[in-house]
C-alpha cells in the first residue's frame, strides 16, 4: 500500500531533485562525485542488510556512517565550500556585476589564434564571478592591460613566464605563470596532455572560462563547466567570449524556463526518480503507531513551594511514525517535562501537550494518557526542630547509662507546612547500649521523615557517659 501523497512531499521530491542535480551538474567530472556513488552504494547496502536481519553488517555500517561524514568533510572541504558558495544568495549582491569585458575581445581572439598557426601552447582563465585564488599556485603579479602583443611575448617559448596559465580579472592581467589544479576525470582522451587537464581542473572547480592553444595540433579549445570544445574560428571565440563575460552567472541571458528543464532531460529524470525512490524507501513505514511511556520530571518549581504530591509518575504516549528510518524510542527515551513556574499553593491541574515532550523528528503525538495531572504544592517551612538520641538496651555487666547529650540540640529543618507543624522532633540512628563499654563520642545521621531535609548538615554527634 502506498502512503498518501501530500503536497509537502511533492515539494519535498522537487526541491531534493534540484538540489541532487545541481551537485552532480558541478562535481560530475570529479572525484568528489565518485566517492558520493560509493557512499550511496554502501548505503543502499545498509538499507537492504537492516530489512533483511544482517545485524552484524548493518550495525557495522552504522558505526561507520559516522566516521564517513567526518571523513567527507575534511577530505572535501574545498568541493563543500564551492557548494556553499554557489547556493549563497549573497552572490548575486557581492559578486563581480560587470558590464561586459574591459578589453578588445577581437584582437585577444587574434591573438589566441596566432598561437595556434605558429604552434605555440598556451592557457588563458578569464574569471567571471567566481574567486579563483584558492586554485592558483605560484604565479608571478603582473597587473597590467590586456593586449595581443603582450600575450603573444609571455607564451613565446623561452619566456620566462611561458610555462604556465595567464589569469584575466576584470579586464586586466592579474598574473603569469601560474600552476592550475589537474582535472581527475578518467574520460579525457590520451590526446590531451597536462595543459588541457590543468583548463579542465580549473573549469570543474568554478566558472571561469578557460582558453587553451594546444602546441601539438594547433588547436582552440574552450574549457567550461568541466566541458571542453573545440573552436575552429577567432569570430567564433570572441563572440563565445562576449556572451561568457558580458552576462554574470545566472542573469537574463540564460535560457528560458521551459527550455532549461527538458535540457539533459534524462539526467534529470534520473534524479527525480532517484529522490522519489528514496521518498518510498523513507516513507515505508509511515502511519505506524507505537506506545511509549515517558517519566514525569518537574522543573522551575519557585523556591517558596515544594511539592507534596503526583497524580502520575509516568505517561503513556501514542507515537505516530513518518518513516521506516526513524528509530523507535525505548522508554526513558522521551521525558514528560513539566514547567511549575506558575503554580499556586494546593491542588493544581495541568494539563499535557506537545510542547511537554522532546520527540525525534519524524515522530508525532497522537494520545496523551493521562491527558492532564495533578499535582499538590506546598509552601516550604523552615524552623528548628529539636534532636533526640534514639539509644536502645543496656551496657554489659554493671556498667550503666548516666548521660545521653546530643549536639547540637537542634537542627534547622524544611519542608512541606503541613508535615512541618506535626515535627516537633527528630531522632537520630539507632544506638545500641550493649556494643559501648565506655564513655564515647559518636557521630550519627539524623532519622528524618521523607519530604523533609536538614537546611545544612545532616549528622550530629551524640556524647554517651557511662559509669559503673
Amino acid at each position: 500500500m502506498f502512503p498518501i501523497i501530500r503536497w509537502q512531499d511533492v515539494a519535498d521530491i522537487i526541491i531534493m531533485s534540484v538540489l541532487l542535480y545541481q551537485l552532480y551538474g558541478w562535481f560530475k567530472h570529479t572525484k568528489a562525485l565518485q566517492v558520493v556513488i560509493g557512499l550511496g552504494s554502501l548505503g543502499v547496502v545498509y538499507l537492504a542488510t537492516r530489512n533483511l536481519g544482517f545485524f552484524m553488517t548493518s550495525w557495522i555500517l552504522q558505526e561507520l556512517s559516522t566516521v564517513v561524514f567526518v571523513l567527507i568533510i575534511v577530505i572535501f572541504q574545498a568541493e563543500i565550500r564551492q557548494a556553499l558558495y554557489r547556493i549563497s544568495p549573497l552572490r548575486r549582491i557581492l559578486g563581480r556585476q560587470d558590464a561586459g569585458p574591459s578589453f578588445d575581445l577581437q584582437e585577444f581572439s587574434s591573438t589566441v589564434f596566432s598561437l595556434a598557426a605558429s604552434r605555440t601552447g598556451a592557457i588563458i582563465v578569464l574569471q567571471r564571478s567566481e574567486p579563483l585564488d584558492e586554485y592558483l599556485s605560484n604565479g608571478v603579479p603582473l597587473d597590467s592591460f590586456v593586449s595581443g602583443q603582450l600575450i603573444g611575448s609571455i607564451f613565446q617559448d623561452g619566456s620566462p613566464l611561458h610555462d604556465g596559465a595567464l589569469i584575466v580579472r576584470n579586464g586586466r592581467i592579474q598574473k603569469a605563470s601560474c600552476h592550475l589544479p589537474l582535472s581527475a576525470n578518467s574520460e579525457i582522451p590520451q590526446r590531451y596532455g597536462t595543459r588541457h587537464r590543468a583548463g579542465l581542473g580549473l573549469s570543474e572547480r568554478s566558472d571561469a572560462a578557460v582558453v587553451i592553444v594546444s602546441e601539438e595540433r594547433g588547436e582552440v579549445s574552450l574549457a567550461l563547466s568541466g566541458e571542453l570544445t573545440g573552436v575552429e574560428s577567432p569570430e567564433r571565440l570572441s563572440l563565445e567570449l562576449d556572451r561568457l563575460l558580458s552576462h554574470p552567472v545566472g542573469d537574463a541571458s540564460r535560457p528560458s524556463f521551459i527550455r532549461r528543464i527538458f535540457s539533459n532531460f534524462r539526467p534529470k529524470l534520473a534524479t527525480v526518480v532517484l529522490v522519489s525512490l528514496v521518498w518510498l524507501v523513507v516513507t515505508e513505514r509511515e502511519g505506524e503507531i507505537v506506545t511509549v511511556a515517558a517519566p514525569v520530571q518537574f522543573r522551575n518549581l519557585p523556591d517558596s513551594f515544594l511539592l507534596s504530591g503526583s497524580s502520575a509518575e509516568k505517561v503513556e504516549l501514542q507515537l505516530k511514525s513518518f518513516s521506516g528510518l526513524i528509530s523507535i524510542p525505548k522508554e526513558g527515551d522521551i521525558v514528560a517535562e513539566v514547567d511549575l513556574a506558575k503554580v499556586h499553593e494546593g491542588n493544581n491541574h495541568l494539563y499535557f501537550g506537545k510542547e511537554h515532550f522532546n520527540l525525534p523528528s519524524g515522530l508525532v503525538v497522537t494520545k496523551i494518557k493521562p491527558s492532564s495531572l495533578r499535582v499538590t504544592v506546598e509552601r516550604k517551612v523552615r524552623k528548628p526542630v529539636r534532636v533526640e538520641a534514639q539509644v536502645s538496651g543496656s551496657p554489659a555487666g554493671r556498667l550503666r547509662l548516666r548521660k545521653v547529650q546530643v549536639i547540637p540540640r537542634e537542627v534547622m529543618i524544611e519542608g512541606p507546612e503541613s508535615i512541618m507543624s506535626r515535627t516537633k522532633t527528630i531522632r537520630t540512628e539507632g544506638i545500641s547500649l550493649s556494643a559501648v563499654s565506655e564513655s564515647v563520642t559518636l557521630e550519627k545521621r539524623l532519622d528524618i521523615p521523607a519530604h523533609l531535609k536538614p537546611a545544612s548538615d545532616d549528622k550530629v554527634r551524640v556524647r554517651l557517659t557511662i559509669v559503673r
